[in-house]
């Protein structure tokens, strides 16, 4: 079999995200070495081997590994046919330096929430103009993250409290206000006076959907009333807060069924 190396690598831009890297390894194994930053990984096909703290870990199905920022780690494919990966390198606001040792002792979740969560970030984190969808999700991660490291006592647990829906009508009166401009999570939270996360829980406890769902959903109506006007795919997509017109084109055909382009031919022929 002929070695394989393929990497992609980009930093997005979502607070907190130092690098997006995705690789297909078979014969290449990674020395001892270092990150200043928390590596968030998932395997996609086959299986790495790594060495953390002097002890053997590995990565099966469903598996999310998190290996701490300065602690030394290698990695080496588990089989011939090597394997594929998706890593996040997360700076220390997303978790902070109290979480190294738990990692360290834990560094391998069997979660397949978290699991499918990091995926869905992946996805988010690969289409320009869905920073706020990025965010989101990578704020729950998080959330469950601390979870897993600092587990809560079982019996006699709080249920869980009920939606905030005076705060998540104001994150949703700051999402009209900011319908083309947009919003970063960050700021809508330092905006409304609450944590990240309570404001994502919050506001889909309330409304059924995410945020960056809604604010998708209203940019895709004001999206086609301006077709129907006949404005071009192209000047729609700058007028309504998309990153371009691809970004319109894939978020209009999931919630309208056709693209922008179809949909502005249709009114030409009297269809809704």
């Amino acid at each position: 079999m002929v070695a394989q190396r393929e990497v992609s690598a980009w930093r997005p831009r979502v607070p907190g995200v130092v690098e997006v890297f995705h690789a297909h390894f078979t014969e290449y194994a990674y020395p001892m070495h270092v990150h200043d930053a928390w590596t968030l990984l998932i395997v996609d096909a086959g299986a790495v081997r790594y060495d953390l703290d002097r002890h053997e870990h590995g990565t099966p199905h469903d598996t999310v590994s998190l290996l701490p920022p300065h602690v030394p780690h290698n990695g080496s494919p588990v089989t011939p046919s090597g394997f594929r990966k998706r890593v996040l390198y997360l700076d220390l606001s997303r978790l902070d330096e109290t979480y190294i040792g738990p990692a360290v002792d834990t560094p391998d979740l069997v979660d397949p929430v978290l699991r499918r969560r990091v995926g869905q970030l992946h996805t988010a984190l690969a289409h320009p103009g869905d920073e706020l969808e990025a965010e989101s999700r990578l704020t729950l991660i998080g959330e469950r993250l601390r979870g897993h490291l600092r587990p809560r006592a079982g019996a006699g647990e709080a249920p869980p409290p009920r939606p905030d829906q005076p705060l998540a009508r104001r994150l949703r009166e700051l999402l009209d206000e900011r319908l083309v401009q947009g919003v970063n999570l960050d700021e809508a939270a330092s905006l409304v006076h609450a944590h990240p996360a309570h404001l994502v829980r919050a506001f889909s406890g309330a409304f059924g959907i995410a945020p960056h769902q809604y604010l998708m959903s209203r940019r895709v109506d004001l999206a086609r009333r301006l077709l129907l006007e006949g404005r071009t795919p192209g000047e729609v997509a700058a007028e309504t807060g998309f990153y371009d017109q691809s970004h319109l084109t894939r978020h209009f055909k999931r919630l309208v069924g056709v693209a922008p382009g179809r949909y502005r031919l249709s009114a030409r022929r009297g269809g809704d």
